[in-house]
């Protein structure tokens, strides 16, 4: 068996570990923590033996929980947590308190000591930050109101390391435990105050001074600077260095370059905490699972279970519905990472060991490993379970129903933030009726009460599309960057409206061609509009003529864009409202059973004599840029035409009657 002892040779492997378990693990859409936890058992001492538990290899990883940390101080808004307090520092409160108390009684009855019984606790109140919020973003559920929820929990526990990391050292030392404790408690209480008091008058004249010197380098420099130089003072009083990180992102956070840190430090933290999760998973003997995998098995049944039961009965305290409750309870079920965090010191400390560390430890990878399935298959036991959640989405649908019970010809905008909001406007000012769909609900609320025509639905579900007058809808209008979210969407739309225009927005270029496949009739790609428009002014600061500058953003648009092909005119072209039927528009034509267009081609039937031109031809809602005019017509295409309204009158009847 192969092992390695230099340190190159180490980081090597580490650093091949960790690409092939982040490429594989991506491929797969699984969360990328579990692949370095099992990568670690694997070429860790009790497996292949690759790599040994060495104090170098641990002392570096620890510095992945130093960033960890730094970036929840960034997160650590009291604006942010004022709005959700009652979730935060009442049901997440809550939620670590009963949970930590059961796993000390239970500690305590299986002959462990009371003070691991306490870290345990700790330990098994935590849950995954980095895999919920991942699947929770994936699925659309962060606005929802179990996503609030598990957000609000998550928040937390998140605060809750802080305290377990201070009290963790002290529970430690044998004698004089409370007289440590209360040391310990009283160095982090000074270290804050005096961190808090002088750090945040240095911090901002400081990141200006070194801002001000427009270098990248220097400024990444700064922050590492600061994030070590606060942990290295928390470490020198005796307390974890994590707690440093943890301040110095707190005073961080609290500057306007809050989110330039957060993008600079994302690295190191990404890459430092993956080599943590490996040393976590290095600590993992297989031959436990083997020779006490009972024991492994009952406590994680165990483990699930109970917290899912206490995160339920305390959200059905706190108002929650059982469908809401169900969800989050099943959700925080599992492990997390911070729960490794706390074992991990743990184990350092002496405080758990042996056999017992080994079976906690193989219960929290486990449980991580299975929590993304659980949440995948939340739903279907939420709904045999929870009634109410049949009724809840059923008072959704009957909101959606009433408000476009009288619609008809109206644009269905899918997502309100604000291109949803502008769009919104220009429809208004053209007397055009909408109905928008969010899933924010504070964002729905207080636009239904300025009066907007907006109702909170996923506008991904067939039912609520709809519910929003899809049958009766002139177009839909997918407003926010989801490609995803836009298939899922158009898959609804050619199911049902194959004839229904709809226009997608998206950041970039790259999935253009998957969503005109998809049937939509236009895609808008947010980096061209930017850079036309970024274009349009330098060429007028450098003295081009206005003339000049329209032609060619317009001869850009018209290769771009098909749809707007002829529409665009000079400033000195006059277009009053009296003259607007005279001016060429858009027309779907779907081609229903018995259209007397039917097994003709477009050469055939020579609609250009109708004054009118034939710019894309939809068969089963997917487009073609350029229309085939050999092919023949079948039942169900969709003949986009463009014209003047009586030319365009004229081709439709044309098509359908002959």
């Amino acid at each position: 068996m192969l092992t390695l002892h230099g340190t190159l040779e180490v980081v090597l492997v580490l650093l091949a570990a960790a690409v092939l378990v982040v490429v594989i693990f991506r491929q797969l859409r699984l969360p990328v923590l579990i692949g370095y936890l099992i990568v670690g058992t694997l070429i860790g001492p009790h497996a292949l033996g690759f790599v040994t538990d060495t104090r170098e290899t641990r002392y570096l990883a620890e510095f992945g929980v130093v960033f960890l940390m730094f970036s929840i101080g960034l997160e650590f808004s009291l604006p942010k947590l004022l709005t959700m307090r009652r979730m935060v520092f009442g049901l997440g409160a809550a939620q670590v308190a009963v949970t930590l108390m059961l796993a000390l009684a239970l500690a305590v009855a299986a002959g462990l000591d009371w003070r691991a019984g306490v870290l345990l606790g700790g330990v098994f109140a935590m849950s995954s930050t980095a895999i919920l919020a991942k699947m929770l973003a994936e699925r659309m559920e962060l606005n929802s109101p179990h996503g609030r929820q598990i957000i609000g929990i998550l928040l937390f526990q998140d605060l809750a390391v802080v305290p377990l990391l201070i009290v963790a050292p002290a529970l430690a030392v044998g004698e004089a435990l409370a007289w440590s404790l209360l040391l310990a408690l009283a160095k982090a209480a000074v270290a804050l105050a005096l961190i808090l008091a002088f750090g945040q008058r240095l911090m901002r004249p400081w990141f200006t001074l070194v801002a001000r010197q427009k270098s990248s380098e220097l400024f990444v420099l700064n922050v590492l600077l600061i994030t070590l130089g606060l942990a290295w003072l928390t470490g020198l009083a005796g307390l974890s260095l994590a707690l440093g990180a943890f301040l110095a992102g707190m005073l961080i956070s609290e500057t306007e370059y809050r989110y330039q840190v957060e993008q600079d430090i994302k690295p190191f933290r990404d890459v430092l905490l993956g080599l943590f999760f490996i040393t976590v998973g290095m600590m993992l003997e297989a031959r436990v699972l083997i020779e006490h995998g009972l024991l492994v098995a009952v406590m994680l049944a165990g483990a699930l279970v109970i917290k899912a039961v206490v995160v339920v009965g305390l959200a059905r305290l706190f108002g929650s519905e059982l469908s809401v409750a169900l969800k989050s309870g099943l959700a925080l079920a599992g492990a997390g990472e911070f729960g490794l965090v706390l074992l991990a010191q743990a184990g350092h400390l002496g405080i758990v060991g042996g056999t017992q560390l080994q079976a906690v430890l193989a219960t929290l990878i486990l449980s991580m490993l299975v929590s993304p399935f659980v949440i995948e298959h939340s739903e279907g036991l939420v709904r045999r379970v929870g009634a109410s959640e049949w009724l809840s989405r059923a008072m959704e649908l009957h909101n959606i129903a009433i408000q476009t019970m009288e619609a008809e010809r109206h644009v269905i905008i899918c997502g309100f933030g604000r291109s949803g909001q502008n769009l919104a406007r220009f429809l208004a000012q053209e007397g055009i009726p909408f109905i928008a769909l969010d899933l924010d609900p504070q964002r729905v609320k207080e636009a239904a009460a300025a009066g907007e025509s907006v109702v909170f639905g996923d506008a991904a579900r067939r039912e609520v599309l709809i519910a929003a007058g899809l049958l009766r809808a002139n177009a839909l209008v997918v407003s926010y960057a989801d490609t995803e979210s836009a298939l899922k969407i158009l898959n609804v739309v050619r199911e049902l409206r194959p004839g229904l225009p709809v226009i997608v927005r998206t950041v970039d270029d790259a999935d253009i061609d998957r969503l005109k496949e998809a049937g939509a009739a236009e895609v808008i790609a947010e980096i061209l509009e930017g850079s036309l428009m970024l274009a349009s002014h330098v060429l007028m600061l450098l003295g081009v003529p206005l003339n000049r500058v329209l032609r060619r953003i317009r001869e850009t648009r018209e290769q771009r864009y098909s749809l707007f092909k002829g529409f665009f005119r000079g400033l000195s072209d006059e277009i009053d409202e009296d003259g607007d039927r005279h001016q060429p528009r858009l027309h779907s034509v779907v081609l229903p059973p018995g259209a007397a267009a039917l097994g003709r081609s477009l050469e055939e039937l020579n609609l250009a004599r109708f004054s009118v031109e034939v710019t894309a031809v939809r068969r089963r809602n997917a487009s073609s840029a350029v229309p085939d005019f050999q092919a023949r017509l079948a039942e169900g295409d969709v003949v986009v035409l463009r014209g003047k309204q009586e030319e365009l009158a004229l081709a439709e009847m044309f098509l359908l009657q002959g």
